[in-house]
């Protein structure tokens, strides 16, 4: 069999872990993301979930949580250590430019996205990341990262009207029969769908009209699937984007990858 590489896309809600062999993506795990995990607990969800770990030879890492960054340093340190790590941080190569008034704010996962897209489709392009934020990734014809928009994401407005509205609960995230609700699950599932649909085709068309005609709009992310089936802006849905962002990463800081 041949060696492994682990990309792992740290998010506020979940973490994403990909094994690539020959740059195919050949295994998927998802899991909850726990801010205050030791590097133990870190090593404890790797060997559970990742079949192949003896397999590994690399490891690209970005987060969005930065409290995770140190115990998954001394992971690798401490567990791998004949793994090569490398964390999308600053210094590192990722060949887009941050062309925004403070590119420190700008999340690794943001840069990540941009170069996935660029690579897959040119630009000017969109990603729409359905997260614990709806990130709008606006990435230009040349590759650069040109900013975007952050929303509320699903889950979190959802949980919010739950918390706020005594006769309302959480809701499964289908599409209802009608945009209509006929009852108050259905009217919650329509004004939570077509709400969001809504927000993302505005949004993107709004894009396009300052941007100019748009080669992709790409979404991604874990709730993506709760809502592009009525947006009318969404050209391809791509779940892995963001794991092939890390891995093009990879290539470009280890030629020998």
């Amino acid at each position: 069999m041949s060696a492994r590489l682990l990309a792992v896309d740290i998010g506020n809600t979940n973490t994403v872990i990909g094994s690539y062999a020959d740059a195919k993506l050949v295994d998927l795990w998802r899991t909850t993301t726990e801010p205050r995990a030791t590097a133990d607990e870190c090593f404890m969800v790797f060997q559970s979930l990742v079949t192949d770990l003896d397999l590994v030879t690399d490891m690209v890492v970005c987060s969005t949580v930065p409290s995770l960054l140190a115990p998954m340093r001394e992971m690798m340190k401490r567990y791998l250590p004949k793994v090569r790590p490398l964390m999308v941080e600053p210094g590192i190569k990722t060949g887009v430019q941050v062309s925004v008034d403070n590119p420190k704010e700008v999340g690794s996962d943001r840069i990540v996205n941009t170069l996935a897209v660029f690579t897959r489709h040119g630009g000017p392009s969109v990603v729409v990341d359905f997260g614990t934020s709806t990130n709008f990734d606006v990435v230009s014809e040349k590759g650069e990262f040109l900013g975007g928009a952050l929303a509320p994401g699903i889950e979190i407005s959802v949980d919010a009207l739950a918390t706020r509205a005594a006769q309302l609960r959480k809701v499964e995230l289908v599409e209802p029969r009608s945009v209509i609700g006929r009852n108050t699950v259905e009217a919650l599932q329509s004004g939570v769908i077509y709400g969001f649909a809504g927000q993302v085709d505005g949004i993107v068309n709004r894009i396009s009209n300052e941007l100019g005609p748009l080669k992709a709009v790409v979404a991604t992310g874990g709730l993506a699937h709760a809502v592009i089936g009525a947006c009318t802006t969404i050209t391809h849905h791509e779940p892995d984007l963001t794991l092939e962002g890390l891995r093009l990463i990879h290539q470009r800081n280890f030629s020998d990858a």
